[in-house]
C-alpha cells in the first residue's frame, strides 16, 4: 500500500466519537477519541487497499486533490481551519 497523509476530524455525537477523513470522505467511530482514531487509521488503510486492488487508487487520490510528485509521493490537500459558525 502507498503511504499518504491525511486529515483526521473528530466529534462527538452522544457517547460515541466519530472519527473522519474529509480529503477521502472516509470516518470510523469509537468509544472513546483513541478508539476512533485507530478505528479511522483502519478504514482509511482498508479502503486504500481495496483502491489499488481494483485499480482507482490514483484515480480517488487525484479526485481528492492530492498531488503525485516526480518522487511518487502523494502530498495531501491541506486543511488550513476550522471553526464553529452559527447562522441565525
Amino acid at each position: 500500500m502507498i503511504p499518504i497523509e491525511y486529515d483526521m476530524i473528530i466529534f462527538k455525537e452522544d457517547e460515541t466519537y466519530v472519527a473522519y477523513c474529509p480529503e477521502l470522505d472516509v470516518s470510523s467511530c469509537g468509544s472513546s477519541v483513541q478508539h476512533a482514531r485507530g478505528m479511522l487509521k483502519t478504514a482509511v488503510r482498508l479502503f486504500l487497499e481495496e483502491a489499488e486492488k481494483i485499480g482507482t487508487i490514483e484515480d480517488i487520490l487525484e479526485e481528492a486533490r492530492y498531488k503525485k510528485e516526480a518522487s511518487g509521493c502523494w502530498i495531501p490537500p491541506k486543511l488550513v481551519a476550522t471553526e464553529l459558525v452559527t447562522v441565525s
